[in-house]
This record gives C-alpha cells, structure tokens and sequence, in this order.
C-alpha cells in the first residue's frame, strides 16, 4: 500500500500519520519526490481501512500495490533512483559506458584496458576475476589475484571497478570492489542476494537467462528488503528457440523496468549476441529505448582473449561505437519530445 500526502503537510502532521500507520504493525518508507512525498507501507496491510487512512487531512489518496516487489517498485518511489559509485552517477539521467575485458588475464592488461577505455570516455572499468563458466575445463578467472590487477587499474585510471562475485566464500576478496556483479546464474541465489542486503555497497544484478522482468524485480527486492538500496538492473539476453545468436536480447525490457521500477537499468549486448560485430547497433537501440547505461567487453587483443572473444570489441572498435554513442544521445531528447 502508498499513501500520497499533500505537499504543504506539515513534518509533525507527517510524524503524526507514521506513527498511526506503524501502530498497525506495518512498517514505513518515506519517499521525498520533487511533486509529492509517498509513505510506502510494508507487511500486511489487508487488515488496514482505507478509509481510516484517508481521513488525514493531509493525506492525499491511499493505492493498494498489486506487485509483491514493493521497495524496488516506482509506486512507492516515484522519482528515479541514482546510484553514486565513488563519485560516478548512474541513473536518473545519468548515463554510464562500463568497459573491459570479459576476463582479468593480467596486470599489464588491465592497465592498458583501463588507460585506453577511460581515455575513450568510459565511466566504469569491468573485468571477471571469478568466470562462472559452462565448461569445468575453460578458463576460470585468476581469482583473488584478479582483483588485485583490478584495484591496480582503478587506481591508476582513477575509474571505479565492477566485477562478478560468485560465491559468497569469496567476499572477503570484495572489500575494495566498488560495484559487485551478481551474474545471470546467480540472479536467484536468495542466500547470496539476502547477504548482500546487508552490505552498503553498489550491486548490479543481471537478468536470467530464463527469467521474467518480474522475478527479476523480486531478486532485487530481495537486497533491498535487506536495506541495501543501490540495486542496478541490467538485461543481458535470455534464452530463446532463435540460435543466430548467444542469446536474444529483451530491448522491451528497457521501458517495461523503467516503467515499473525506479532503479537504473543498463543493457549488456556482448553476453546477449556473442558476436562483436552486433554489439554496436545493440547499444544503440538500448540508448533509443531509454538505457542509463551499457556494459561492454573491450580486449586489447580479442582474437587471443582467454574469455569470449567472439564478443569483445578492439580498442578502434570501440572508439567508434563510443563516437556514435555520443551521437545518438545528443539527438535522444528530440525524439521523445515528439
């Protein structure tokens, strides 16, 4: 349940209206939008009387939320969340590039990763440590010692480093991570999601690949209920009958999560086509759909890459597919206005 209060309320009538509302055994979030301040109620409210809550003055009207997800729901936070990454804004109309290599492969790799996609204009510097692979005999990530090569990058190119956690018997290595990676696999690893609750720290949760917007929403839900609040959704592909390419990208996952959910959504088009070559028109259709971000693989050198290659764009490519990034951003405000 939301209950919208009238704008010129005063903060004791608020604090008054709480109080009654939490008297019921149900707990309260106060969202502070820019038009209206919403009171999100959670746990059972079926016993409440909605008109008991309506005769506040200062409540405005009074909505019973038919989605479990509440605290990832736009209902009861109106306005867009922005996840700060040290320093770095995703979301609400800022737009991020992530960047690098699928696999952490070396030190002098991540330096030159991180130098040239930083110089590109990327915000973020990604690369696996822990590779969740389908095959036990492919390569698996240089671990701990990855995300030393990791923090050594992001210490020279001054940009915050996202990367995949696996288990939770790895946290330990995560201290310094400033954005921890839950991947497809894990999407509904509750255990690991509930831990992750309770740390305050970026997390970016990945879409299963046979998975609907809302189980995705409820996984989400699960770090929040925790009260870790900076959740970002990325839609990277699901499985379906089509075999051209890896997987099938969801584009109409971009508006239909905007539109129920007040968390950044960014789209990941490497891991959703495998092939290089589709990468960049993918991007540009998730910028078109209202993406506030892409994560891409970029390798100095993808025809030698340890990890998927295939999917990886060189530095010229992604040089060029940065350019008409730009480009179409410029113009994406005009066609909305339309």
């Amino acid at each position: 349940m939301i209950v919208v209060v009238k704008k010129k309320s005063t903060d004791n009538e608020v604090r008054n209206l709480i109080k009654w509302i939490e008297a019921q055994s149900v707990r309260v979030d106060i969202f502070d939008g820019v038009h209206k301040t919403v009171l999100g109620l959670n746990g059972d409210t079926s016993h409440m009387d909605i008109d008991a809550v309506i005769s506040f003055d200062i409540v405005d009207s009074v909505k019973r939320i038919q989605e479990p997800y509440k605290l990832a729901n736009r209902n009861f936070h109106p306005g867009d969340t922005v996840v700060d990454i040290n320093g770095v804004l995703l979301g609400g109309g800022n737009f991020q590039i992530i960047a690098g290599p699928c696999s952490v492969e070396s030190k002098e790799q991540m330096s030159l990763v991180a130098s040239t996609v930083k110089k590109l204009g990327a915000g973020l510097l990604r690369g696996g440590a822990f590779k969740p692979r389908t095959s036990p005999y492919s390569f698996q990530g240089l671990e701990g010692e990855g995300i030393k090569y990791l923090l050594e990058a992001r210490a020279q190119s001054d940009m915050p480093i996202v990367t995949e956690l696996m288990s939770m018997e790895d946290i330990k290595h995560f201290e310094h991570v400033d954005v921890i990676q839950v991947g497809a696999r894990n999407m509904q690893n509750f255990s690991m999601l509930k831990e992750l609750g309770k740390l305050n720290k970026p997390v970016l949760l990945k879409r299963g690949l046979a998975n609907t917007l809302d189980e995705l929403l409820m996984s989400a839900e699960y770090i929040m209920a925790g009260g870790n609040k900076n959740v970002i959704l990325c839609e990277r592909g699901i499985r379906t009958f089509e075999t051209a390419t890896r997987n099938t990208l969801d584009i109409s996952a971009v508006p239909i999560l905007k539109r129920r959910s007040h968390l950044p959504v960014i789209v990941d088009p490497s891991h959703a086509s495998g092939m290089s070559e589709l990468v960049e028109s993918l991007s540009l259709a998730a910028v078109a759909a209202g993406a506030d971000g892409i994560m891409v693989e970029v390798h100095n050198d993808p025809r030698k890459a340890l990890c998927d290659g295939a999917q990886s764009l060189g530095f010229e490519q992604f040089e060029r597919f940065m350019k008409n990034v730009a480009k179409l951003r410029q113009i994406i405000p005009g066609i909305y206005e339309s």
